[in-house]
């Protein structure tokens, strides 16, 4: 059965479009599935949430050239700073410390929005479906047909692979046949923009509180992006708090670093689990993103760990479209999940670990965490590797993560 595309992905969020920039650069012929267009309101894939850019990442980003785009609305990690409230440790980590000006970059997921999809549909070999929806899956041997809705319209879509990059509740990860684990942390993020009463100065803040882990990023404007771990049982009265009220809430966790807090946006909140597909790939199919990994917050790895997914599948795909090769076989499938896996295992344990072992209020192991905290940040090479991972440099590097493009690679 002939293919109508070798490549449809379904999900336009940040990581199918990023890979269907990253495929611009093939001989593939691609399509790209979204429900929701990129400037709608109701967009979840690109709403006021900020995201923490490792260094890896922005170099994907530069390789497939949307860094230009996004460094004007970029603001500069240039330390972080860890504490536990009431506790006695805390750890200072330093961009100089690693040799680079920041530490990462902060964007908002809708500053994403207006660069990502635009570049997508801009690829000549891309063909983006929107509003369009991924309706089912039937199986076949040289391809799958996937059955869509486009623009209220029933069509069906040939292809050699399909790719789920549909979310952390993906819908065609479950049409595909492939079983999630959940791990709830019965806890909901409450995200907000602040103003403080000091610039931050590039300067972020991970604080662990009796509640949960709270994260400040630096934004433009003196502002900063605040992602807070409540408890499910407690997130509505935090919500009900007026905003003074809730900027003593969040003064009483945090401190007086900033100073005061002076001012709050609007308060928006998203559950909190980590969800991890059972497998990765099925018949010529594969997910990635939050559909395959979705992970707390709390070390702000996971749209980082999403773009290292693009970047290894963008690179076995674009092999295999100069060589005039299948790229949905089994062999091409277990390449991507032999690549991978480590990464996944490292990031995902150490994410959970920091989440399961800050949440345990045992006196003995208090002082033992903080106690820690300190011994890492008197000794430098401890920090410098743990930053190596942080920033996305543990183990070997597809050609986007090191900043260099695909064209070349296999022709």
């Amino acid at each position: 059965m002939a293919a109508d595309v070798d490549v449809l992905i379904v999900g336009g969020g940040p990581v199918g479009a990023s890979l269907a920039c990253a495929l611009g650069q093939s001989p593939l012929r691609v399509a790209l599935v979204e429900p929701v267009p990129p400037e709608a309101e109701q967009q979840p894939s690109y709403d006021d949430r900020p995201t923490a850019l490792a260094p890896s990442s922005q170099r994907v980003l530069q390789a497939l050239g949307l860094w230009p785009q996004l460094r004007a609305e970029a603001t500069p990690i240039r330390s972080v700073h860890v504490s536990e409230r009431g506790g006695f440790g805390f750890v200072r980590l330093e961009a100089a410390i690693a040799g680079r000006e920041a530490l990462g970059y902060v964007v908002t997921n809708r500053t994403l929005g207006r660069v990502l999809p635009v570049q997508a549909a801009a690829q000549p070999n891309v063909t983006v479906l929107c509003p369009a929806s991924a309706e089912g899956v039937t199986p076949a041997d040289e391809a799958l047909q996937v059955h869509l809705q486009v623009a209220g319209e029933p069509r069906v879509l040939r292809t050699r692979l399909l790719v789920a990059a549909d979310g952390a509740h993906s819908p065609m990860r479950a049409a595909l046949g492939i079983e999630a684990n959940v791990n709830d942390y019965r806890q909901v993020a409450v995200v907000a923009n602040l103003t403080p009463e000091r610039d931050h100065g590039g300067r972020a803040f991970e604080r662990f509180t009796p509640t949960g882990p709270m994260a400040m990023l630096p934004l433009s404007g003196g502002r900063c992006a605040m992602i807070w771990a409540v408890p499910r049982d407690r997130v509505e009265n935090v919500l009900a708090l007026s905003d003074q009220e809730f900027l003593a809430r969040v003064q009483q966790n945090f401190g007086y670093r900033l100073g005061r807090m002076l001012q709050v946006g609007r308060r928006d909140t998203f559950p909190l689990a980590m969800i991890t597909a059972r497998q990765f790939t099925a018949h010529r199919a594969v997910v990635i993103g939050n559909a395959a990994h979705f992970l707390h917050p709390v070390a702000g790895q996971g749209f980082n760990l999403s773009l290292r997914d693009v970047a290894a599948l963008a690179e076995l795909l674009h092999q295999a479209g100069c060589a005039d090769s299948d790229p949905g076989s089994a062999q091409l499938l277990q390449r991507y999940v032999l690549a991978r896996q480590a990464d996944y295992r490292r990031v995902s344990g150490f994410t959970d670990f920091l989440v399961r072992i800050f949440s345990n209020r045992v006196p003995g192991l208090v002082s033992a965490r903080n106690l820690g905290l300190l011994a890492l940040d008197l000794f430098p090479p401890g920090k410098r590797e743990f930053l190596r991972y942080a920033m996305g440099r543990g183990g070997p590097s597809p050609r986007l993560v090191l900043g260099l493009p695909l064209t070349g690679v296999g022709q």
